[in-house]
């Protein structure tokens, strides 16, 4: 006897990154986007700041979860 896949159940659809990962994601982008704007505005102490929480917290945080 044969199943074929025309169930009603419908297969379990599995997503690479999950709402967390977009949302903090989008977070380091903002945070690496609002970085440079700061930094061309003329304050590199603010900037760098900024740039490393993107880049080095948001970033991976948001990769690895």
């Amino acid at each position: 006897m044969s199943m074929s896949n025309t169930g009603t159940r419908e297969p379990n659809r599995r997503t690479l990154l999950g709402r967390r990962n977009i949302v903090l994601l989008g977070a380091a982008l903002v945070t690496v986007v609002a970085g440079y704007a700061v930094l061309q505005a003329g304050s590199p102490a603010a900037a760098a700041v900024l740039l490393v929480l993107g880049y080095c917290v948001l970033f991976p945080v948001g990769i690895a979860l």
